[in-house]
């Protein structure tokens, strides 16, 4: 599923005292089976952005009373709002959106913070009974949520009849990720998947999220603050700012910026942070960012100058 959006602008409590401008006129596509990455500091609207994908939030156009508004005598008329999910139209008011919803899993920061049923099994197939257009045999939720758990690493047969509440931080977090993707979902969205995780725990997950998306998920959205994540896993990463995009490129391009990414508050990868200070010292280290590429090439420049001085690698 394509996801395409141009000139989506959104307003928090419009008309109020606090009104407050989370998107202007944003434009981003995102092909069908990317692994990709947006970033942003807290504000620039990256949250705002993916919550329109599963409607979460809806545009003015999609609600039912909608009436256009007709521009005033003299005025240019506002160029038109296009936001797509696959064939799922969603400025449009006969959008299915409970099917869109089936079909744009949405993972939450801290999604273990969200688990509420008595059982792992009756947790994980909640969002199946909800988001299905007919009603499903407990063989068949059985066997949804059995391949669900499977797929991330956990037993079905001793985990279903357990409370949620009495598993291990990481079980938790992947019963909760189950939980979303027990839909068969095409696109995977998830905020910060690793926030709170010590390094294995992230590796664990990030491990986690490359299967699904090799396996389960055709395309896989994530929103992170970790600049070293983003430059390991995404194939392009958009930067949000201010409620705009900035840029849009893969890593290999993006992190070369670095002290625009700094003026925007942001970070970039140890990697970039070393290739700059070896750059200092007359050394180039031409790289994607990767801490497996960036060891290779410092490496091939180790043995081509095995005495310290200027070059490129």
């Amino acid at each position: 599923m394509r996801i395409v959006a141009e000139h989506l602008s959104y307003t928090y409590n419009a008309k109020s005292p606090f009104e407050t401008a989370a998107l202007k006129d944003v434009s981003l596509t995102i092909e069908e089976g990317e692994f990709f990455g947006i970033i942003g500091h807290t504000g620039s609207g990256k949250s705002t952005f993916v919550q329109h994908l599963n409607g979460l939030l809806r545009l003015p156009s999609s609600m039912k009373k909608y009436r256009p508004k007709k521009p005033k005598k003299g005025q240019a008329p506002l160029p038109a709002t296009v936001l797509k999910v696959g064939d799922f139209d969603l400025t449009d008011k006969k959008t299915n959106f409970r099917a869109l919803r089936r079909s744009v899993g949405m993972v939450f920061q801290y999604p273990e913070y969200q688990l509420f049923a008595e059982t792992v099994r009756d947790d994980v197939a909640f969002g199946l009974k909800n988001f299905s257009e007919e009603k499903l045999t407990d063989e068949e939720l059985d066997s949804a949520v059995r391949a669900a758990l499977e797929v991330v690493g956990l037993d079905f047969d001793e985990l279903k009849d357990k409370s949620p509440f009495e598993l291990s931080g990481g079980q938790k977090r992947r019963v909760a990720i189950a939980g979303v993707i027990v839909t068969r979902p095409e696109v995977l969205v998830l905020d910060e998947p690793a926030a709170g995780l010590d390094p294995l725990g992230k590796r664990e997950i990030m491990e986690l999220l490359h299967r699904l998306h090799r396996e389960w998920c055709k395309t896989v959205v994530i929103v992170s603050h970790d600049m070293d994540e983003i430059s390991e896993n995404c194939t392009r990463a958009a930067v949000f700012a201010d409620g705009r995009v900035e840029c849009v490129l893969p890593p290999r391009e993006l992190f070369r910026h670095a002290q625009r990414l700094t003026e925007l508050g942001l970070d970039v990868p140890l990697t970039a942070k070393l290739c700059a200070l070896l750059q200092e010292r007359g050394i180039e280290i031409d790289c994607d960012f990767t801490v497996q590429d960036f060891c290779a090439k410092v490496l091939d420049y180790a043995r081509s100058h095995p005495k310290q001085g200027g070059g490129r690698a």
